[in-house]
C-alpha cells in the first residue's frame, strides 16, 4: 500500500526537553546533603584523630560549601546542556571532588589527578549512557 506524499506527520505540540525548574525542596537539599558530607569528610581526613583545629574546620565548612554551590549551579543547568556536556559536568564535579579528597591523604597531585581522571571517565561514561537511553 503505498501513501501520497503530502501525508500528514505527527508534530509534537511540546518542545523536546521540557522546561523543569529547579524550585523543588530536591534541587537545594541534595547539593546541601551533599555538600555537608564531603565537608566532613574533609574535616576527619585532616583531623586525622588528632586535636581539632580551627584550620580543620575551615577547611571542611569552605570545600563543604563549595562542593554544594557547584552542585547546586549544575542542577540548574543541567537541562540547557547536551547530554555529552552534561555528562562530562557532572564527571568533573565528581573526578574533582575525588581527587581533591584523596589528595587530603597526603597523597602526590599524580596520584590524586589520575584516580580523580579514572573516576570523572567512569562516572562521564555512566552518566552518558544513563542520558542516552532514557532520552528522545
Amino acid at each position: 500500500m503505498t501513501t501520497h506524499a503530502t501525508m500528514p506527520t505527527r508534530r509534537r505540540t511540546q518542545s523536546r526537553t521540557p522546561a523543569r525548574h529547579g524550585h523543588s525542596p530536591l534541587a537545594w537539599a541534595m547539593p546541601l546533603t551533599l555538600g555537608v558530607i564531603l565537608g566532613f569528610w574533609a574535616f576527619f581526613i585532616k583531623r586525622d584523630g588528632g586535636a581539632t583545629t580551627s584550620g580543620q574546620i575551615w577547611l571542611g565548612v569552605v570545600s563543604g560549601v563549595a562542593f554544594a554551590v557547584l552542585c547546586y549551579a549544575l542542577v540548574q543547568v543541567r537541562w540547557a546542556l547536551p547530554r555529552e556536556l552534561r555528562a562530562a559536568a557532572y564527571g568533573v564535579l565528581t573526578g574533582g571532588a575525588i581527587g581533591f579528597l584523596y589528595s587530603l591523604h597526603g597523597n602526590s597531585v599524580l596520584a590524586s589527578s589520575l584516580l580523580g581522571l579514572v573516576l570523572a571517565a567512569g562516572m562521564f561514561c555512566t552518566m552518558f549512557y544513563a542520558y542516552y537511553t532514557r532520552e528522545d
